[in-house]
């Protein structure tokens, strides 16, 4: 065990696509990222959980581990929280939750510490905050002994969607605290309530906490694999802005497992490593928001258990989701339905059967429909676009771009572009010209000519941008300088 203070990392595990809440999350923008259960998102719920928490121990800036497609997004949510410390890990490619914590627990190592780790997915949500706290604390006992703690969720029904921890006896004289006497998987409706009567059985949460040099002994123990390749990708790491990026071809080659499969359920059978596993039981409203009947399970709901989300009116509805993101919602005389409105797409579910959606988006995804990756409104690092009429030869899309942010510098071969500005104050450069627009002026880009659109003000740039050409696809884009770093990602546009 460590010597000196205790020090917490927060390591939040922000992979994930969100398919069970399409077509509100897509890939491009997971569920992670929403603002599901209030104003902050939920990775910026599970940030601001650990903040000011009193007592006997230092909490360290977050470390998160998410992919190269959300580097921006991630960064940006967790700036507007006024969390400008966190580290940001760029896995290359997903390749489940024990080589993210690998990468994060290296990470941690390099910088000369051995904090203790609490691993947290980004997409679950609490409603009981002070007592996950409790849970934390209580966890932090075992962890700095040198155990490897995980939280198990009070189950209140029988559960069909999630694995079971089953508790053993009470651990090391610490209160709320147990063995783990085994797992279970995602039972039958008829096991699940045996599980519940049983007391036992506590629904596994998918967030651990242990030491940095706990983990890579307990991985180098039993998936040396993982192990191997994650300490060639960040041999070989390279940083660019606040972002670490691991060795793409060395972390590409790294098997996937999770944390549970690579050391938690095997732990137990190894009493040699002196590594103990125990779970916390967890009483904090806990909830992963897996699908819209979960998310329906968390709102407030009317005397007629309908939860209205948005611009959304119920009329002899019975416990029902409405959900609006752009328009007017009416439900006439629906029950247990959930109806689901985004600007480019509406979906309409029986609430029973709302795990599903993830087989729509995957026919989606293999009919190559954009609508399974991407929203109208596109978010990059500068601000974001909503394109929001479109024909045969043009395009109108309204951009935003945050003060003092600044697109790239880039020209197109095939689409020539008008810019009307609508609010703030544009500096255009137009070829060899730069040059201030105001409200409600506009300038013209002509194919092939260089270009780059910043916003020198303290108010957000808003424009309205009207495209015309032979294509208008977002791949029509050469960048010859660009702040964000992204002059050799060919997939990743404007």
């Amino acid at each position: 065990m460590t010597e000196g203070p205790v020090s917490l990392l927060p390591v939040i595990l922000c992979g994930g696509s969100g398919t069970r809440l399409w077509p509100l999350s897509r890939e491009s923008h997971p569920k992670q990222f929403l603002s599901l259960t209030g104003p902050r998102s939920m990775l910026q719920e599970t940030a601001v959980r650990l903040q000011d928490m009193p007592g006997g121990f230092s909490v360290q800036p977050p470390l998160l581990v998410c992919n190269t497609e959300h580097r921006f997004l991630a960064a940006s949510q967790l700036q507007d929280i006024g969390i400008t410390k966190a580290g940001i890990l760029l896995e290359p490619e997903g390749r489940n939750t024990a080589p993210a914590l690998t990468l994060a627990a290296l990470q941690a190592m390099s910088a000369g510490g051995d904090p203790v780790m609490l691993a947290m997915p980004a997409d679950h949500a609490m409603t009981d905050v002070p007592a996950f706290r409790a849970s934390v604390r209580r966890a932090l006992a075992a962890a700095e002994q040198g155990a490897l703690a995980t939280f198990g969720v009070v189950a209140d029904r029988p559960e069909t969607g999630y694995g079971y921890i089953r508790r053993g006896a009470a651990w090391a004289d610490q209160e709320d605290i147990y063995a783990i006497a085994g797992f279970a998987e995602k039972p039958d409706r008829e096991r699940a309530t045996q599980y519940l009567e049983s007391g036992d059985y506590l629904w596994n949460s998918g967030m651990f906490m242990v030491r940095a040099s706990v983990w890579l002994r307990a991985l180098a123990a039993f998936r040396p694999d993982i192990l191997a390749s994650c300490q060639t990708a960040m041999r070989a790491a390279c940083s660019d802005l606040d972002f670490v990026r691991p060795d793409a071809a060395s972390f590409k080659a790294c098997p996937s497992d999770s944390i549970d499969y690579a050391v938690m359920e095997r732990l137990p059978q190894r009493p040699d490593l002196g590594i103990a596993a125990c779970v916390v039981p967890l009483r904090a409203g806990w909830s992963d928001l897996g699908a819209w009947d979960a998310l329906w399970d968390l709102q407030s709901r009317d005397e007629q258990g309908n939860a209205l989300i948005g611009q959304a009116l119920a009329h002899g509805c019975t416990n029902s989701l409405l959900l609006s993101s752009s328009r007017l919602v009416v439900g006439l005389g629906l029950e247990q339905l959930v109806v689901v409105e985004t600007p480019d797409a509406v979906l309409v579910a029986d609430q029973a059967r709302t795990q599903e959606v993830r087989q729509i988006v995957a026919r989606l995804r293999d009919s190559g429909d954009g609508l399974a990756q991407a929203h109208r409104k596109v978010y990059r690092p500068w601000g974001w676009y909503d394109a929001i009429d479109g024909g045969e030869r043009f395009q109108v899309k309204r951009i935003v771009v945050k003060p003092g942010a600044s697109l790239s510098l880039q020209m197109h071969h095939c689409r020539a572009e008008h810019w009307v500005v609508v609010q703030g104050v544009a500096e255009v450069t137009n070829g060899s010209d730069t040059y201030l627009l105001h409200r409600n002026q506009s300038t013209y880009i002509p194919v092939g000519q260089k270009h780059r659109l910043s916003n020198p003000g303290d108010v957000p740039l808003e424009i309205i941008e009207v495209q015309s050409g032979d294509y208008l696809g977002e791949d029509d884009i050469v960048r010859f300088d660009d702040v964000y770093g992204r002059l050799a990602l060919d997939a990743e546009q404007t």
